[in-house]
Parts: C-alpha cells; sequence; structure tokens
C-alpha cells in the first residue's frame, strides 16, 4: 500500500546579516515519530502570498499534523498583544490556518500538539490565554521548558485526567495519564464543534476532538517525546497514521 503523506508547517527563523539567510524549519522528533509508524512527512514552506503552490501541496496529502512552537498572534482571536505574548510567526499562522481548512473541507485526518490544540481552537473561533501563569490565578506551572541544566523534553510534569467514552481515551486507555508540559498559553474560550476531552489538575482544557466523524485529536503536551515509554502516546500516531491510511 502507498505510506500516507503528512503535512507539516515549518516555521520562520530569521536571517542572521553575515551569518545565515532566512529559513524555514521544523523540530526532528516530529518528523522522526510520523516516520516511524509509517507516514511520509511533507515539511510545508511558508509561502502564504502563494496559494496556488499551497493547494498543490494540500491536494497531495492524506493527513495533517501540527506541531508546536511559538505563540499564535492574539490579532487572530481578536485580541491586542500584551506583553505576556511571546514570539509570534505570522506567515506559519497563515499556513497553518490554511492548511487545517483545507483538512476540515476535505475531511483529511488531524493530528495536533501544543501550539497545534491553539491554533485548531483559534480556527474554529476560539481564545487563548496569553500566558496561563499570570491569567488563571490558580494555575499549575505548565512552562517546564528545557533549560541547560535540565535539558530534557520527557519530564513528567503532572497527570491529565481523560474524558470517559472519548476518543482520545479509547487511544490513551487510561482514564489518568502523566504528560509533559511545555508551554505558557492554552484554551480560554473553547470553539464551538469542538468537544473537551482532557484537563490539568488545575482545570485548563489539555485533549480536544472533532465533535463528528472525522480523525480530529488535538493535545497541550509532547506526545512525541513519549512514545518510547508510554504505549498510549504511540498509539496517537499509529491511530492517526492509519486513519490518514
Amino acid at each position: 500500500m502507498r505510506r500516507p503523506v503528512i503535512g507539516i508547517a515549518t516555521q520562520t527563523l530569521p536571517g542572521v546579516p553575515g551569518e545565515r539567510q532566512p529559513c524555514w524549519l521544523m523540530g526532528r522528533s516530529y518528523v522522526e515519530e510520523l516516520r516511524k509508524v509509517g507516514g511520509v512527512p511533507w515539511v510545508i514552506p511558508l509561502v502564504p502570498h502563494d496559494e496556488d503552490t499551497l493547494n498543490e501541496i494540500f491536494s497531495r496529502l492524506d493527513g495533517v499534523f501540527i506541531t508546536g512552537g511559538v505563540d499564535v498572534d492574539p490579532a487572530r482571536y481578536g485580541e491586542p498583544k500584551t506583553p505576556l505574548c511571546g514570539t509570534t510567526d505570522p506567515d506559519r499562522d497563515a499556513v497553518e490556518l490554511m492548511l487545517l481548512k483545507y483538512a476540515m473541507a476535505h475531511e483529511l485526518p488531524v493530528l495536533a500538539v501544543c501550539r497545534g490544540i491553539q491554533i485548531l481552537n483559534v480556527l474554529g473561533g476560539g481564545t487563548l490565554y496569553q500566558d496561563v501563569t499570570a491569567m488563571v490565578p490558580a494555575a499549575l506551572k505548565h512552562d517546564y521548558f528545557p533549560t541547560p541544566d535540565q535539558p530534557s523534553r520527557k519530564y513528567l510534569a503532572h497527570d491529565i485526567t481523560v474524558k470517559a467514552g472519548s476518543k482520545l481515551g479509547a487511544i490513551l486507555g487510561d482514564a489518568v495519564v502523566p504528560v509533559n508540559s511545555m508551554h505558557h498559553q492554552a484554551i480560554k474560550d473553547l470553539a464551538p464543534g469542538l468537544a473537551p476531552t482532557a484537563f490539568a489538575p488545575d482545570g485548563i482544557i489539555e485533549g480536544v476532538e472533532g465533535t463528528g466523524e472525522q480523525y480530529v485529536i488535538a493535545v497541550q503536551w509532547h506526545p512525541e517525546e513519549l512514545t518510547d515509554t508510554q504505549p498510549g502516546m504511540k498509539r496517537l500516531f499509529t491511530t492517526f497514521i492509519d486513519a490518514a491510511a
């Protein structure tokens, strides 16, 4: 059988005069995890001004994977950008929104992680906390970003509670699951058309899925870092690839 082709939008790396021209890049762990379970990753350039080229790429895809990365521009959900918001990438926002709109219109399977759950929510009309710690007084610490002293992306920061009867629950196989946590933003107002399926102990939404038959699953953590230790995380990728195939 032909292996399913999975689209992944990139992120802008600004140029450095005399050292590096502007680049598009994407983390290897995302690409490797898709490859290992039988997908053919297609890394998509950020050319929102060239819809013809993007549509040619989109037409060849069997599934869409949205990764972690920089913050979504608050203008996309109707808010001014505050100092709490970090770096944004307007071209990435534009291309991912176009990619997700195409996926929804053509019922392509969608798997999204970290920033991915946020841009999916924004696509549907939802909003985001620009900084969870500052905007949710009772929030846990969620921003366990790697540092030179603690470089691991596998650190299990907290548990999530998974909704019984959900697609995500069937995939993960447990009602309570430990996860890593590398984000400072999160879903505030949930978009219509998405159902919440997992929660952190402080109530922050950590998982959503579509309400129809289409495979649409998004999580706030980074399952690509946990597939070697948690079978449920591996099943997130295998079920996605199965749906794309």
